[in-house]
Formats: structure tokens, C-alpha cells, sequence
């Protein structure tokens, strides 16, 4: 009789707590409703829009304060944008002070490789200007690799055809000339089409005039850098490329030295991608990739180059992204690059393509929609498989007051109710936290959390200097928890996403991901954690990427609104299926305090596990509470001695870099400024 009206108080708090938080969603529903018609109206009035400039004058004046107080001084800040000018004047040499000299541009034409293959560049064509149709054709010609061939299917109408045709016609005897002169196939093909496919049906007619080995894909109104065929060639050589994509940037007018927006890419990584076409330009990719399907589907017109990279590279073995901005996006009105709204469709198409992708994937319910940071940068939300247990395991010595904020947090805000919270005690002495843990046993949650005492700690080998192995700790935690999944978590931490379980959860459940993180905030709502990049910081071990940004900071290129593979994720808020952590052996106790989360994710990835992160799964963390500052005293003497081992263990993997980020990006700050210092050392490899 007991148990049964212990399981009834257990169900009505759970529907209340249920009622509550779905009326609390509901309210913050209407409040948002009713701020967006305020916020409209306001944008309307013809007040607001004439304050325009008064208002951008007063912004800046506040940017300028918040740098000085994120840098903690003017001189700080003065160093940053000095920074930045140093930094600007390093992008001129990625535009055409990066082209070949004449003793490079001799070097790479008479260059050797085993293979050279017939490259065929498609580009259709549309009542392409005469200032972009000449830019294009010339970026080809003005190659360094000369075994190309360029398919020109001509959609254009009969008042602009003559026109293309034309000019079409004198760069033919160009490529014959340069042919003849290099002993080489290039040659440009030409074909008039009759009548409009749009860009999906048109460069289907170009591949029909393609004789080459490898296919590539041109737009009618962008540039090539001299050497991106070159570097393609050397890919294919030393690492049988089969799929090849290179940095970009687009630039405004007819000066490619007028860059908008640098974008430098991670090397393939499939969430990134589903999420946002990044590898967008300069796709070339081997054309037996092809066989049996279609090269662009018109039912994707608008995103069918998303839609065609998501399906090659399934197929692709070797994957090649060549760190070099080597292709130039113009932008102008009526271009994709110029502002996504003058082609609404591609939208809907890009949501297509993935959907598509997801379901060949064995993905059957998920949903796709667009993020703040840009409508084709999706959020996807996989479907939860069944309501498995959840361990939450929170080491803990002392510090009642942050345990209590953490663990009330959890059972506040979490819609997810098949969880468990394991508190490993770690030789706490003071009476406040043995109280707490006293209430803990004796109040509402003490059928969720437990309380475990960790005594390891005078034993063991590989201990800091003050005796603390959050490694053993955390390991002692998770043999004591009972969920088929675990979520590391630290006793600083606070809960925000009421759904933060589920969006890890989706992720975790996945067979091809090892450890999930979220998104960690300082209190001023600054980030702590957005995924963990390799060799960044002072040490060359690991640091955090976005760092102390602004909590509604798109982040680069968006990657602050969408979940992507990462290197590794903070051990602050970790989720891992027990049977991954069980497979690398739990978190390596060589590690006690620092370094042990990303020597942790980094087993996993060695295991051919991807490691995500979510920026819809947040958090505040009052980091550093518990164990005061890594690089003070002797915290200082220890940290140098795990980064020591943590660089010999890891020696290969640092050296090689983080695939995730980009050797273009330095890495002594965490912004993803540009690598100043490297940028000629960058230009030869």
C-alpha cells in the first residue's frame, strides 16, 4: 500500500511539473508573439526608419565600449584593432596577389603527375553580361594544369544568344592556340540550347558534352584561381581524391580584391553539410561517382548543388578539401551570393535535398527549419528512439549552494523524465553539503538522485597536487549509474533548453556519434563552449571556439546556430551511449584535472566515432568555481605537465590539425581571425 501511494505522489508531481513547464513554454509562446508585433510596427513607422543613422552612431559608440570592456583595457583593445587592420591588409593576399608568378606559373605548367586527367568544367549559360562571360572563361584559360576541357550548354534567349556566341566563338580559338602551344586537350564545347532548362536541366546538357575523366562545377558568373586545377591534380596523386572542394570568398563588382566574406571550410563533415551546403564551391569529383544517377535533379532546382554534393559524397571514398581559397563567388543582384531571398525557392529545394538525403539514411521522422543565422541553414531534429534511462553523473566536493542550483535546474526546466543523477562525493568536510545531500535523501528527489562517495582518492597514482582525479571520479560515477546513456555534467552548471536531454539524446542514439556537447554560457551570457578546436591556445593542446562571444553571436559563417562535428566537446555537459564510453575505456586517469574530456572525445574519434555539438542543447556554466583558475600556482605547474602529456600522446593528430577548422585561421585566438603569421608558409604546401 505504501509503494503503491509513494508510485501515485510520484505521478502527480510528474504531471504537475509537466503542466507547469508546458504552460511556462506556452506563455513564453505569446510574450514572443506579442514582442514580434511590437518590434514590427516599430520597424514601420516612418519615425524609426528617418533615426536610422542617429541610431547606428549610438551602436557603434556602444561596440566600442564593450570592446574596451571585453579586453579589459583600452590598450586591449587597441591591440585588437590593430589585429584587425593587420588582418585586413593579409586578405589582398588572397585575391590576386595570390596568383602564380611567372616562375610558380612555369614550375606548375611543366609539372608531372602520374595521373592528368581530362577535366571537364561545366558551366550553363543564361544571358551571361560580357564582363562575366569574359571573366570566367579567361579564369580557365589562365589555368597552370592545361588537360581541361570547358562544356558550355547556352540556355540564353535569341536576344542575347548572337552575343554569347560570339564571344564564345573567339575564346574557342584561344583554347585551341593554348592547346597547340602546351601540347594538351584544351578546348572549350559549345552548345545552343532550344530552350531554357533552368540550371539544373542546362548543366545536365553540359555533362552530355563531357569527355573527361573528372567532372567539375563552374557558375557563368564566377572566377577560378589560376592554380585550383593544380591543386586538384596533386589531391588526386598523393590522395586519390575522389570528391575535391576548395576554400571560397565572394567578392562585389568586378574586383575579386573586394572580398564580402572569406569562407574557410572544415574537411568533410557530414552534419556540418546537412545542416549547411559549406562545400558549396569548387566541386570536382570523379565521374564514375555518377553511374546509374543523375548529375542534377530538376526537382531541386534552386539547391540541386546541395542536393548533388550530399548524394556523391555517399558514394565518395576519399573526400579531399583543399585548404586554399581558390575560387571567387561573384555578388550582384539577382546571385544566390548576393542575398538568398531573390531565389525563395531554393529554400524549399535545400529542405528537399536533405530530407531526401536523411530518409535515403534510414532518418523517418525528423524535421528541417531554417535558423537564425540564415534561411538554408537548417536546424534538424531527429526523432528520440523510445525514452531510454539517462544517467547524469556530477562529481562534486563541497560547493552546496552551485550542486543545489544545478540539480534543481535538471528537475525545473527538463521535459525528459527517465533520468537518474548520480552526485559523486569527493571528500567534502564542511556541514552545508552534507545537509544538502541530507535533504536530497529525505525531500522530493530522492528517488532521482543519488549520492555516491568516492574514496579513491588517497590511492591514487596519477593524482593532481592536491590530490583530485576528476577522471577517477567521473569513471567511479558511471559504474555506479544504471542508464543505457550518460551526461556528464558539472555541478556549476545550469540548466536553460527545457528540452536540453532530448537534444542530445537524438544525437547520442546515433550509431555513428560518440560524444555530444552543448552549448555552455558564462552568467553574463557570453559562450564558454562551442566545441572544442585541436592545437588552439598558448599551449598548442586545445581550446574552445567562439570564446567570450556575444551569447547571440551568429559565429562564423553561422556556426553558432547549427549541430556540427567537432574534434571534441567539454567534459561540462557530455552525453556518450554507456556502451562508447565503455569501449575506450571511460576517460584516461593519466588526465586529472585537465584535458582528460578531449583526450576522451579524441579516443573516440579514433574508434571512427563523430563527436557533435549542438548549440539548441544550452546551459550556463560558472566555470571554474569548483577548481579555481587553470593557470594559477601550482593549478599552473599541473596544467603544464598534463599539456605535456596530452601533445605526446596526441603528437600526430596535433600536427596534422583539426580537420574541423582550417589552417588559414590562427591559432592563438579563438574567433577565427585569420592566421597572418602563416599565410605564405599556407600558399606552398
Amino acid at each position: 500500500m505504501s509503494d503503491e501511494l509513494d508510485y501515485k505522489a510520484a505521478y502527480e508531481r510528474e504531471k504537475l511539473k509537466t503542466a507547469d513547464l508546458a504552460g511556462r513554454i506556452a506563455e513564453l509562446e505569446d510574450k514572443n508573439q506579442e514582442l514580434e508585433f511590437k518590434l514590427n510596427r516599430i520597424k514601420s513607422n516612418p519615425i524609426w526608419k528617418a533615426s536610422t543613422p542617429a541610431r547606428n552612431a549610438m551602436h557603434w559608440v556602444i561596440r566600442q565600449r564593450d570592446r574596451i570592456r571585453n579586453q579589459g583595457s583600452l590598450r586591449g583593445v587597441i591591440a585588437k584593432i590593430k589585429y584587425k587592420q593587420i588582418e585586413k591588409k593579409a586578405m589582398i593576399h588572397y585575391g590576386t596577389e595570390s596568383f602564380p608568378s611567372e616562375e610558380t606559373r612555369r614550375q606548375q605548367e611543366s609539372a608531372v603527375f602520374e595521373k592528368m586527367p581530362l577535366i571537364s568544367i561545366l558551366v550553363p549559360l543564361y544571358n551571361t553580361p560580357e564582363k562575366f562571360l569574359r571573366d570566367m572563361v579567361e579564369s580557365v584559360l589562365t589555368q597552370t594544369y592545361h588537360n581541361w576541357q570547358l562544356c558550355l550548354a547556352d540556355g540564353s534567349d535569341p536576344e542575347h544568344q548572337a552575343q554569347v556566341f560570339s564571344i564564345v566563338k573567339e575564346y574557342q580559338k584561344d583554347a585551341r592556340a593554348l592547346a597547340d602551344a602546351a601540347g594538351s586537350s584544351c578546348r572549350i564545347v559549345y552548345q545552343k540550347l532550344e530552350k531554357n532548362e533552368g540550371i539544373a536541366g542546362n548543366t545536365n546538357h553540359c555533362l552530355e558534352l563531357a569527355t573527361g575523366e573528372y567532372i567539375g562545377l563552374f557558375d557563368h558568373d564566377d572566377i577560378l584561381h589560376p592554380e585550383v586545377l593544380y591543386w586538384y591534380v596533386k589531391a588526386i596523386n598523393e590522395q586519390d581524391a575522389d570528391y575535391i572542394y576548395c576554400d571560397e570568398t565572394t567578392f562585389k563588382g568586378d574586383d575579386i580584391n573586394r572580398m564580402i566574406t572569406m569562407h574557410f571550410k572544415p574537411d568533410y563533415a557530414i552534419d556540418n553539410l546537412r545542416a549547411n551546403n559549406y562545400i558549396c564551391h569548387f566541386s570536382v569529383f570523379k565521374r564514375t561517382l555518377l553511374d546509374g544517377t543523375e548529375l542534377f535533379r530538376t526537382k531541386f532546382d534552386g539547391s540541386q548543388d546541395h542536393d548533388m554534393i550530399l548524394r556523391l559524397t555517399d558514394r565518395a571514398q576519399h573526400i579531399v578539401h583543399v585548404p586554399k581559397l581558390l575560387y571567387y563567388w561573384r555578388s550582384h543582384a539577382g546571385s544566390v551570393a548576393s542575398d538568398i531571398s531573390a531565389k525563395p525557392y531554393a529554400i524549399e529545394a535545400a529542405k528537399g535535398a536533405v530530407a531526401d538525403h536523411l530518409r535515403r539514411h534510414g532518418y523517418d521522422h525528423f524535421k528541417i527549419t531554417s535558423t537564425r543565422a540564415f534561411e538554408t541553414i537548417f536546424k534538424i531534429t531527429y526523432e528520440v528512439q523510445g525514452t531510454p534511462r539517462v544517467s547524469i553523473v556530477i562529481p562534486n566536493c563541497e560547493h552546496a549552494q552551485d550542486l543545489k542550483r544545478c540539480i534543481d535546474s535538471i528537475y525545473e526546466k527538463s521535459v525528459y523524465d527517465n533520468y537518474e543523477i548520480i552526485v559523486v562525493e569527493n571528500n567534502s568536510k564542511g556541514s552545508e553539503i552534507r545537509s544538502y545531500y541530507e535533504e536530497l535523501a529525505n525531500g522530493a528527489l530522492k528517488d532521482i538522485v543519488k549520492v555516491v562517495d568516492y574514496t579513491g582518492w588517497a590511492s591514487q597514482n596519477s593524482i593532481s597536487q592536491d590530490g583530485f582525479n576528476y577522471s577517477a571520479v567521473v569513471n567511479y560515477g558511471v559504474r555506479q549509474s544504471s542508464g543505457e546513456y550518460i551526461v556528464l555534467l558539472n555541478n556549476d552548471t545550469q540548466v536553460i533548453t527545457v528540452n536540453w536531454i532530448e537534444e542530445l539524446l537524438m544525437y547520442a542514439q546515433r550509431s555513428d556519434v560518440g560524444a555530444v556537447g552543448g552549448k555552455l554560457y558564462f552568467p553574463d551570457r557570453k559562450i564558454q563552449h562551442a566545441g572544442v578546436v585541436i592545437g588552439l591556445g598558448a599551449h598548442r593542446t586545445a581550446g574552445h571556439s567562439h570564446y567570450g562571444q556575444a551569447g547571440m553571436n551568429l559565429g562564423y559563417m553561422g556556426r553558432l546556430c547549427y549541430a556540427q562535428d567537432v574534434s571534441a566537446v567539454t567534459g561540462a555537459c557530455l552525453m556518450i551511449s554507456r556502451a562508447k564510453y565503455d569501449e575506450v575505456g571511460g576517460f584516461d586517469e593519466g588526465f586529472a584535472v585537465s584535458l582528460n574530456d578531449v583526450d576522451f572525445c579524441l579516443k573516440l574519434r579514433e574508434k571512427g566515432y563523430l563527436n557533435v555539438f549542438t548549440p539548441f542543447a544550452e546551459l550556463y556554466h560558472y566555470e571554474s568555481l569548483s577548481r579555481g583558475l587553470d593557470l594559477e600556482g601550482k593549478n599552473a605547474e599541473r596544467y603544464n605537465k598534463e599539456s605535456e602529456h596530452f601533445r605526446s600522446k596526441w603528437k600526430e593528430v596535433i600536427e596534422k590539425g583539426d580537420p574541423y577548422y582550417n589552417p588559414n585561421f590562427s591559432l592563438d585566438r579563438s574567433d577565427f581571425s585569420l592566421n597572418v603569421e602563416g599565410y605564405s608558409s599556407l600558399r606552398n604546401q
